[in-house]
């Protein structure tokens, strides 16, 4: 009897009721994807939009707030080999619907929480649940589409992410003055739940029987050769220091620091991370359909870090009241920070296909471990001053900024040091010296 959805693909009929099927699992893996991208990235940036009650509500001062952010990014990187590992072996699919019903838990927690400690937990076990989310969606990317290709799927994809995390901006800021924002985060909780059930049962794998794996007794060894090689640190230290800024900038302190030092109204200056972040959905899938288009990663990426550190010099250098000088920086920021987006593709194009996910989550550390350290420590600047301004000044908000700019120079020295795969995978050749 014929299993049209698990046939291998050289070995099927290619009639035209195989190809229905294969469509069907590959865009049903693809779409639900996205939509646990946009879950996951809401609940990156969601922080920002409502400080002001969280600050209220639980007495918390700027750098307390930065911790409750960074928590999310903590437990997302502590968990990224370990989960890449596991998609490596066992499949994406699994982790994805068991890690958004564990995100649905935790947003109905933070939801009822009543305290900064149970409020802390509730988003640590939100970060636990989607930290998978990234790398599985990937790891299905890899299994259904070809490689030149692939970094095109993931522009596509990581708009749905943007949208989730522009929908946490003035979106939800204005949401939340029309209902609680304990009520905001009870409804995600049930609807991620339900999206897990939908991933459990509309969802494969890969096309093959194998579904592309590393065999479970192989995984330490198939692991150790992706850390040993030494192609696929350039991707991890593009995302610490690109995609760390990036997500530090527009889920955090862009809007505080508009407040303070440029004197704008909460809902005028949270209108700027909302600005890059439509500017970032533009730009994102442009970028992966060009560097697919051209066969280069190289040059797109440097090109890219170096107009991001250019938008955030403008946002420490301009002057108050120069309203369009922060326009500029918002899409600026927005258009070139996709560029970090290409680091995944290169690390799966220079590690064995069946290890796409380890290599995929070592890459994702880096953006993931920079905001832990970063937003937290831009609120220690902020509340302290570093020794220049008075904690919590206007001129306290721009040095904090002024961190997240220095952090932005790392991304171009990576960006040289990028291995030009010229949209293939080159680990088999470069196992023979070739």
């Amino acid at each position: 009897m014929r299993r049209p959805v698990f046939l291998s693909p050289m070995n099927a009929t290619p009639d035209i009721q195989l190809q229905r099927h294969l469509a069907w699992w590959r865009w049903s893996g693809f779409f639900l994807g996205c939509a646990a991208f946009f879950l996951s990235f809401f609940h990156r940036v969601c922080t920002g939009a409502i400080a002001g009650d969280l600050q209220r509500e639980f007495e918390m001062g700027a750098a307390a707030l930065g911790t409750l952010g960074a928590t999310y990014f903590y437990i997302y990187g502590l968990t990224q080999v370990p989960l890449g590992v596991l998609i490596d072996t066992i499949g994406p699919r699994k982790i994805l619907w068991v890690g958004m019903t564990v995100a649905g838990i935790g947003s109905l927690a933070y939801g009822y929480s009543g305290s900064f400690g149970a409020a802390l937990a509730s988003r640590t076990l939100i970060g636990l649940g989607v930290s998978g989310v990234f790398v599985s969606t990937l790891k299905l990317h890899a299994n259904w589409f070809s490689d030149q290709r692939f970094a095109t799927a993931v522009g596509v994809s990581n708009v749905s992410g943007i949208f989730g995390a522009l929908a946490a901006t003035a979106p939800l800021a204005w949401l939340v003055t029309q209902v609680p924002w304990r009520t905001v985060f009870v409804a995600i909780g049930v609807i991620s739940i339900v999206l897990a059930a939908a991933i459990a049962l509309f969802v494969r794998d890969a096309p093959e029987v194998s579904g592309n794996r590393v065999a479970a007794g192989e995984w330490r060894s198939a692991l150790k050769a992706v850390a040993l090689n030494r192609a696929t640190w350039p991707p991890f230290w593009l995302t610490f220091s690109m995609s760390g800024a990036f997500m530090t900038l527009v889920s955090l302190w862009t809007a505080p620091y508009l407040v303070h030092k440029h004197g704008l109204s909460q809902v005028a200056a949270g209108s700027y991370p909302a600005m890059t972040l439509i500017a970032f959905a533009c730009s994102v899938p442009l970028i992966g359909w060009l560097s697919d288009r051209v066969r280069a990663r190289r040059p797109i990426t440097l090109a890219c870090s170096i107009a991001f550190f250019g938008s955030g010099l403008i946002y420490l250098f301009a002057p108050t009241g120069a309203i369009a000088w922060f326009v500029t920086a918002a899409v600026l920021a927005g258009v070139a920070g996709p560029g970090f987006t290409l680091a995944w593709s290169v690390a799966k194009e220079v590690n064995p296909p069946e290890c796409a996910g380890m290599a995929i989550s070592i890459v994702n550390i880096g953006g993931f471990a920079a905001s832990g350290i970063l937003q937290p420590l831009v609120g220690w600047v902020v509340d302290n001053g570093a020794g220049v301004a008075a904690g919590g000044s206007g001129d306290a908000y721009w040095l904090g900024i002024g961190v997240i700019v220095a952090w932005m120079l790392v991304a171009i020295v990576a960006a040289t040091r990028l291995t030009e795969t010229h949209c293939r995978n080159v680990w088999a050749p470069a196992q023979r010296g070739g």
